[in-house]
């Protein structure tokens, strides 16, 4: 970064990104070959679920929401189904199928419901890993979310497999003697599940615990594996927008309506089924038993398990260092512990004597280095000091406050012509690089969020015409919460909040990622002709 007024650049652009650390080789390599294509697939369509769902209720937005809401359908229903099922073999068929047709309008809807809402949760979750892994949202600080969302696949599938079973028809029957076969594949084992069931050594009390298992261990190692996998994030909503969750259900009930789930005949341990219809969601490994050894199965499953929790490191990722607390300047307000995306923020009582109550810590191993705390502390107001060098109460080491103040500095200083507009975005966003404008001024940020609310009124008191907020695209912020505590600041909901008396006329906030680069050249050639037509009247 150069903030010297007079270089000879047709725009002065600010690169402030706090989220630095050389590129390894290996992060070109992801970033060429992986990040970029995957990633721009991913935003081009999104692109269309924008404009047929609106930013608020886009699904691709709220993938993790959705596999709790997906999980929530499945514990009703199957609690549902629990009233009426029959835990013995003999009867455990012959219930599931008076369910389905003898109250097809409640009992079978619940069938399916639970079938098609665990379908949803796999089909859901396998998208949110391709989309964080596409956008690079797993690596660096995200290392904890990422390695803890594996045991939760695991824990869905054996709750899936042994839902299954429980059926007790051809499908169930295929699915215990293939799960028999791979159980009977680990050296504790010695091929007794195989031999009980192709004797037909069954008893009631094994379907008793295939239940306790499906409706009681499962769903509570699930809940608490989940729970460790949000635990280092803040303000988690578990159930995502209203309207998309509503749409989600009425979709399901169509679906059930039309296309209900039904069963096969009943499991028969003398004969082999022949035509099977299986759940490929959930069943997908148990074909290869038929081409491959039960060895070399485990070995794909375990490898790739083992693949997707060591991707963070695969190579790591050098952090840049995390925020500090200036306590000199720290009055314990605690809104940077409230904004904190990643919970790497906590108060505790005041360590150096000041009347203050409380302080603000920064724990490293959590923090994202995205700035948004250096954006909601407010004596990181511009107009706080005249005369002196710009201090906060928290920063970024490696772009501190007083330099962002220089750069803003710098930036208004080099604008020329008749409308004259200041550029505030983030690094995730449109590339504000390649605007070459002399009356137009850029500063990048590593999140939008890191941007005092304060410095917006400074630059229009000091230049510019029109200041432009631009980052992620609403709702999909890369650090979570950026842009949306920028409207809420802006909005005047959230401190440290934009003056009253500045002129919001003069401001237009524009969420752009890199394919919206067309609608934000638009957005800012129609904002810059409404501010010269209002200088000319």
């Amino acid at each position: 970064m150069n903030p010297h007024p007079r270089q000879p650049a047709r725009n002065q652009h600010q690169s402030l990104i706090s989220e630095g650390g050389d590129e390894t080789p290996g992060d070109r390599f992801l970033r060429r070959f992986f990040f970029n294509p995957l990633g721009r697939a991913f935003l081009y369509v999104e692109a269309w679920f924008n404009l047929a769902f609106g930013t608020a209720l886009n699904p691709f937005y709220h993938l993790g929401s959705l596999v709790f809401f997906f999980l929530w359908i499945v514990l009703v229903s199957g609690i549902y189904l629990y009233i009426f099922f029959d835990t013995s073999i003999v009867g455990s068929y012959q219930s599931i199928e008076s369910l389905t047709h003898g109250q097809w309008y409640l009992g079978g809807v619940m069938r399916s419901l639970h079938r098609y809402a665990s379908d949803a949760a796999v089909v859901v979750t396998v998208l949110h890993i391709l989309r964080e892994f596409a956008l690079g949202r797993y690596r660096g600080f995200r290392w904890f979310s990422w390695f803890t969302g594996v045991p939760p696949l695991w824990v869905m599938v054996l709750l899936g497999v042994t839902g299954y079973w429980l059926v007790w028809d051809q499908v169930a029957q295929y699915v215990a003697v293939s799960s028999a076969r791979l159980m009977d594949a680990l050296p504790l084992l010695s091929n007794s599940m195989t031999r009980n069931f192709l004797s037909g050594k069954l008893s009631d009390r094994f379907f008793t615990l295939m239940t306790l298992i499906h409706l009681v261990g499962g769903p509570i190692t699930l809940v608490f594996a989940l729970w460790i996998h949000v635990k280092r994030l803040s303000n988690v909503d578990p159930m995502g927008p209203r309207g998309l969750a509503i749409g989600s259900l009425l979709a399901l009930i169509v679906l059930s309506l039309v296309k209900p789930a039904l069963s096969l005949g009943p499991a028969d341990m003398s004969k082999v089924p022949v035509v099977l219809n299986i759940d490929w969601f959930y069943l997908n490994a148990f074909p290869l038993l038929n081409h491959w050894s039960e060895g070399a199965v485990w070995v794909l499953i375990l490898g790739l398990s083992l693949l997707l929790a060591l991707l963070p490191w695969l190579p790591p990722r050098r952090m840049p260092a995390a925020a500090r607390v200036r306590l000199d300047h720290c009055n314990g307000c605690g809104q940077c512990f409230l904004d904190c995306p990643f919970d790497a923020i906590s108060m505790r009582k005041r360590s150096d004597g000041a009347h203050w109550a409380t302080e603000a810590v920064v724990n490293p191993d959590l923090c994202a280095s995205c700035g948004i705390c250096v954006g909601s502390c407010p004596s990181s107001n511009p107009f706080r000091r005249a005369d002196e060098r710009l201090t906060t109460g928290i920063d970024m080491p490696q772009v501190p406050i007083h330099e962002t103040h220089a750069a803003a500095k710098a930036a208004l200083s080099s604008l020329k012509g008749e409308t004259r507009l200041l550029i505030f975005g983030c690094n995730h966003g449109v590339n504000l690089a390649e605007i070459h404008d002399p009356g137009i001024a850029t500063m990048t940020f590593s999140c939008i969020g890191m941007l005092p609310a304060g410095f917006i009124d400074y630059a229009l008191k000091n230049g510019a015409d029109g200041v432009m907020i631009s980052g992620c695209r609403s709702s999909d912020c890369y650090y979570r919460f950026g842009n949306r505590w920028m409207e809420q600041r802006l909005s005047g909901g959230r401190m440290p909040h934009l003056r009253k008396n500045t002129d919001r006329s003069h401001l237009h906030i524009c969420w752009a990622a890199g394919p919206d680069k067309d609608h934000f050249l638009r957005e800012l050639k129609a904002f810059r002709r409404r501010l010269s037509d209002e200088r000319q009247r």
